[in-house]
């Protein structure tokens, strides 16, 4: 994704520069030069001209309104299913420049349950999404299964078990339950497998100013802040907000019910 970021601005820039430098100066020199007949518009121009409009609001809407992104993985299951294509609210968090990511324009700061798009520490070329589960000055602890922020623990109400579809059949017969975060009015659902193929990585973490505790709903399929630690502020992309479309080609392609679904 940081690629066709990249890309965009690039022709963007390019275009808008041509175009202007035509409109300015060349166009005029044609002109003169021809006299009473109109001499031929460049190809380069003509293109530019046809494209530079489209792409510079392409890049406002992807950089300051809203961003698509695909869901790769199960991390996020069963809120975000593999291959959900996801709408991320760019502007929730502050304006921020493309590439660079810096922000320009400070508007709000990520709650406790924010489903959020960020580029890990680790990997700063990809996105990964996760739910905000700790903010600046929390204290969290993640053990048996439950989460503590600041002594208080997640409410858990057991739902069942979780059927998965497609390539999310992996999770079929996972523990579900309905997950109520300590001042937030609606729940969210999390899987717990009796089988985690790795170390639940139990223990107690301060989040410091400027960072965030970020976790998947899958907790036991889930690579986050327990085995990497916190997020910085400055890696945020996004708040995510909505599934516009499904595509998994193992579950029959198109998934209509997932169509219009907020995010929790």
């Amino acid at each position: 994704m940081k690629w066709f970021e990249i890309g965009l601005v690039v022709l963007t820039l390019a275009t808008g520069i041509i175009w202007l430098l035509d409109r300015l100066v060349f166009a005029k020199r044609r002109a003169a030069r021809a006299g009473l007949l109109e001499e031929k518009e460049p190809v380069v121009v003509d293109y530019a001209r046809a494209f530079f409009p489209i792409l510079a609001v392409v890049l406002v809407l992807r950089s300051f309104v809203a961003e698509p992104f695909r869901i790769p993985s199960s991390s996020m299951m069963p809120t975000l299913l593999i291959g959900d294509f996801i709408l991320v609210n760019k502007f929730s968090y502050g304006l921020r420049l493309p590439i660079t990511n810096k922000k320009v324009v400070s508007i709000g700061e990520p709650q406790r349950g924010d489903v959020v798009v960020f580029r890990p520490p680790q990997y700063p070329d990809q996105d990964w999404i996760k739910r905000v589960i700790g903010v600046p000055g929390d204290t969290v602890r993640y053990e048996d299964n439950t989460v503590y922020v600041n002594g208080e623990p997640f409410q858990y109400v057991p739902a069942g078990r979780y059927e998965g579809r497609g390539r999310g059949q992996e999770m079929s017969g996972a523990l579900l339950f309905d997950e109520l975060i300590p001042g937030r009015e609606r729940a969210h659902q999390v899987l717990e497998t009796q089988l985690p193929i790795r170390d639940p990585a139990e223990g107690e973490w301060t989040v410091p100013e400027g960072h965030y505790f970020v976790m998947g709903d899958n907790r036991d399929r889930s690579d986050d802040s327990r085995f990497w630690g916190t997020l910085p502020e400055s890696q945020l992309r996004g708040k995510a907000f909505l599934v516009w479309m499904n595509w998994d080609g193992s579950a029959g392609g198109v998934g209509f019910d997932r169509i219009g679904k907020r995010i929790p």
